[in-house]
């Protein structure tokens, strides 16, 4: 009985640790990073006979990844629409109504990525699905790296363009003649904190 019970317990104990062992060397062999929003940001620029540039202040994104191969990647960002600012009171309040951001019923503006795709050795196109007023429609971010090699940190700038009509944003502000694209720029400050770095297509 006492030999069977210390066979027992040895099982048990190499269960325990095969449990605590593997889960951390599969996480080790994953990149983790983070995106510092205090020195980032994401704007937009629209076309109009009074200037129309614009930032949000409230937003957070994630960079994750399932393995070493950048393109296993997913991007993911979430903006709070209420916290648009142009600088003016009356265009803040224009895009929060229900004629632009509507942002009592949709108080998310959204986009996470489908699939990432490098064209180069320092860029990316990455398709993904945009929200905003609570539609989604396929759009894609244009994305440069810039940033030491090796590092594990670095600075990604984005464009993305897309019709406001095709999102329901089809009135005006009143005086101000606007163009119908909208121009997304996003600029993220990311440090590797854990895992291997990244292998990039040469």
């Amino acid at each position: 009985m006492s030999e069977r019970f210390t066979r027992s317990m040895r099982f048990a104990v190499l269960c325990l640790l095969t449990l605590a062992v593997f889960p951390s060397v599969g996480r080790a062999q994953v990149p983790v990073f983070t995106v510092t929003p205090e020195e980032s940001k994401v704007t937009f620029y629209v076309k109009a006979s009074v200037a129309l540039v614009g930032t949000f202040e409230k937003w957070d994104s994630t960079l994750t990844f399932t393995s070493t191969d950048v393109t296993t990647g997913a991007l993911d960002i979430k903006i709070q629409a209420a916290s648009v600012n142009t600088g003016s009171g009356m265009k803040d309040g224009k895009l929060k109504s229900k004629d632009f951001f509507d942002v009592d019923e949709d108080p998310l503006i959204t986009f996470h990525s489908t699939k990432i795709t490098q064209t180069g050795p320092t860029t990316f196109e990455i398709p993904g699905d945009f929200t905003i007023r609570g539609v989604t429609k396929p759009e894609t971010l244009t994305l440069t790296l810039s940033g030491e090699k090796g590092s594990g940190s670095g600075e990604i700038k984005g464009t993305m363009a897309f019709d406001r009509k095709d999102y329901g944003m089809t009135k005006g502000i009143p005086f101000i003649k606007i163009a119908d694209r909208v121009e997304v720029t996003v600029d993220l400050k990311v440090k590797r904190t854990s895992g291997p770095a990244l292998v990039f297509k040469q």
